[in-house]
């Protein structure tokens, strides 16, 4: 049954131990995000400053999250060579390490054999699972939430199996 999806800061607020994300997808077309990723295709400059505009929210939500004991993790599969969009994501990412995020990066050629859900998730306290939708162009559609049981299960199993055969962000280097 539906069940009104709560906002990313109400999520990582109500974590009490563990909040993990896994991206699949080899690019995102987020409205959000769009101007900056222009300008980083056209300049090669990206925003990865913590305290601007467009970071600050985040980066304060995970850290209050952080502080108080839960861990942060995010895990990305991605194709090889990545693609812009990959690239982009990958500069940005030291903007959620400075959060306290902890982020690792896995060749899709590596993932084959895992059992994944078919959608973006983030798991929460590893119960509560906030599916991450996306259209085809990779925009943004409503998310969606379950407390299914047997969803948390997959969804811990796939991100632990993927976090231990991930690389960390520093060691990780894009094609």
């Amino acid at each position: 049954m539906p069940q009104s999806v709560p906002s990313f800061a109400e999520l990582l607020d109500g974590a009490h131990e563990s909040a993990v994300h896994l991206e699949m997808r080899d690019a995102y077309g987020v409205a959000s995000e769009a101007d900056l990723f222009t300008r980083w295709k056209e300049t090669g400059e990206a925003d990865i400053d913590p305290e601007s505009p467009y970071w600050a929210p985040w980066t304060e939500l995970v850290r209050r999250t952080v502080a108080r004991g839960v861990a942060v993790r995010r895990a990305r599969i991605v194709s090889e060579p990545v693609s812009d969009y990959i690239r982009y994501e990958y500069a940005g990412t030291v903007a959620n390490l400075a959060a306290g995020e902890e982020v690792r990066w896995l060749p899709r050629r590596r993932a084959s054999d895992i059992a994944l859900p078919g959608n973006d998730f983030w798991l929460i306290d590893g119960r509560l699972v906030r599916w991450n939708h996306f259209t085809g162009e990779g925009a943004s559609a409503p998310g969606e939430i379950s407390e299914d049981p047997a969803a948390a299960r997959l969804c811990g199993h796939a991100f632990e199996t993927v976090w231990a055969r991930a690389i960390p962000h520093h060691e990780y280097k894009i094609n």
